[in-house]
């Protein structure tokens, strides 16, 4: 197989500073509307990549829960990446909707969520998920899969639909961004790239070459 050999050519839509919103947060949220009407697979799937304790990058798929003034999403704080956001705040999250031939990039720096807006969003899972986030030491070795699964049955056994409690390690995180780029594909690799950038309070907005 040619790997070099696969390429798509996009054709799809255009992008232009004057076609924006001032606010980069509601352009955001435009584009995701229109990726949601587009049926985009796993439309809130996104890389978060942090700075790993090694001092390299590291990276992997999360789920959009919320868009605010930033960007929320929910994790085990003992994690890896927890552990990772604990030494270092600053991050990206990249965003790819093919179906529409488009690529948002977000960096910022990650604060934590409050506990109330923690506990609302644990109490709107399924009762499973929030056996999973009791159950699962995140990012730590396991003997087996047999191990899991007898944690799973210890804490089901622990807890019902009515007694069952937020973990204490689990809880969300806020991307508040400093720099948002929204990518759309155009022919001939010569796509469309707006910048938003924060400075002295406002966001200034710049085409890059692509």
């Amino acid at each position: 197989m040619d790997i070099s050999a696969i390429r798509k050519d996009y054709t799809i839509k255009s992008l232009d500073i004057s076609d924006v919103n001032t606010d980069p947060v509601t352009q955001f949220k435009a584009w995701f509307e229109e990726a949601i009407n587009a049926q985009v697979l796993e439309v809130n799937a996104m890389t978060v990549s942090t700075i790993g304790l090694d001092g390299t990058p590291n990276a992997r798929i999360l789920l959009l829960k919320g868009v605010d003034s930033g960007f929320v999403f929910f994790t085990n704080y003992e994690s890896e990446k927890g552990k990772e956001i604990e030494r270092q705040n600053h991050a990206s999250l990249t965003f790819f909707w093919p179906e529409l031939e488009r690529q948002v990039r977000v960096r910022g720096k990650l604060e934590k969520v409050t506990a109330e807006e923690s506990d609302t969003y644990f109490f709107s899972r399924p009762f499973g998920s929030q056996i999973g986030a009791w159950v699962s030491q995140q990012s730590q070795k396991l003997n087996s899969r047999e191990d899991l699964n007898l944690k799973k049955v210890e804490i089901e056994q622990k807890f019902s639909e009515n007694s069952i409690s937020r973990p204490p390690h689990w809880g969300g995180y806020r991307l508040m961004p400093s720099t948002i780029e929204f990518w759309q594909g155009r022919p001939s690799r010569l796509h469309d790239r707006i910048k938003y950038e924060f400075q002295d309070g406002n966001w200034v907005i710049s085409r890059l070459a692509p």
